[in-house]
Order: structure tokens, then sequence, then C-alpha cells
């Protein structure tokens, strides 16, 4: 099912018909700043495992998440002084950074190596989603691991609309990925270039 929602000023009364299927364990495909992800809420282990299902996913490779702001972030992840400075210059934007998890975070989330992924994309709904829900929600590209991103809602639905509860429809966007950087220790390591820009980590 479509829900289409303004992308400048999302709807209140939509955002949340949207949090109503998320809070039930629901899994939904939004618009981020990138292209159109799929998640559910990180305390949702029946909704990540169907993300898992869904996009034909190795279980070895944990999925990464939205927060609101960086107050967010830091209760899901250690955050040093130099990581900081840098996410508060870079977001929102379209990143991942590879952080610490915090105790708080699922294992189902974490690296072996007990790290987390963290988005704060520029995108109006996904973050008016994320805060209504009061949790960060899960986020992955809405594709079959290893073909390309979506960047259409329709297209969404056609491919994936069976297995989800809901689209979102934000209308199109490109069929980018987000640049992942680990801002593990001192210096940033980059780890997948993707549109944001990455030339300062050199």
């Amino acid at each position: 099912m479509l829900l289409e929602i303004n992308p400048d000023n999302p709807q209140p009364r939509l955002i949340a018909k949207v949090v109503d299927i998320l809070k039930n364990g629901g899994v939904v495909a939004y618009p981020t700043d990138t292209t159109y992800g799929i998640g559910c809420s990180i305390f949702s282990k029946k909704g990540i495992e169907r993300i898992y299902q869904i996009k034909q996913r190795d279980r070895k490779k944990p999925f990464s998440f939205i927060c609101t702001d960086m107050s967010e972030i830091a209760r899901y992840a250690r955050v040093s002084n130099y990581a900081f400075k840098q996410l508060r210059r870079l977001l929102p934007g379209p990143y991942t950074f590879v952080l610490e998890a915090a105790t708080v975070v699922p294992d189902l989330l974490q690296t072996k190596q007990k790290t987390v992924g963290i988005r704060i994309p520029d995108n109006a709904i996904c973050l008016a989603i994320v805060k209504e829900l009061g949790a960060p929600i899960v986020t992955t590209s809405a594709n079959l691991s290893g073909e390309d991103p979506i960047g259409n809602p329709w297209a969404v639905e056609h491919e994936l609309g069976k297995q989800l509860d809901l689209v979102v429809d934000g209308g199109d966007l490109s069929a980018d990925v987000s640049s992942v950087i680990s801002l593990i220790g001192d210096r940033p390591e980059v780890l997948r270039k993707g549109v944001g820009d990455v030339s300062w980590c050199e």
C-alpha cells in the first residue's frame, strides 16, 4: 500500500499512521536523502528478521539505523570528541557513520566488534517518523541484496510491496547510497564512497 506524504511538510496525521505500524512491529519503506529505505523499530526483533528475509541478506551483516539528532546518537553510541565534531559538521546528510555501540543497542544491530552504523538523513519525512516513534528505525536500501537501490516509490511498491506493511511515497529520489565512514579511533576510515563528500577524510 502506498501512502503519499508531503516531503517538505509531512502531515502529522499521516506520520502517525506510519508510526502506528512501526509500533506494532511492522516494516515500511520510506524516503531518505539518498534513496528509499526499508525499516522497522530497532527494538522489533520480528521486524528486523523480516527485513533480512525481504532483502535476502546475509545475517552476518547488521543493519544501520536512523537517529533524529546528536543527543539521540549519544544515547545509542559512544562518541569521542573528534567524532562529535565531525557528526555535528556533516549531519543531517548522506553519511552513515560507524561508531562504538552503546549497551542499549540490540545485538542484532551490532557487528562482532560491537560497532553500529548510524544515519541522520536530510529528509523531513523519515526524521518525522523517527521523532514520533521515539526510537531509531532500521535503515537499509529498498532492494534485494546485490541489486541496485530503488529511488521511485511505485517501483518499490511493485518490487517489494507484498512483503511490506506500507510504502511511504515521498516523491522520486536518486538511486544513490550514503558514504560509510568509520569514526572508531582518531582517524576517519572510508568504508564506502557514496553521495557524501569524503575528501575531508584524506
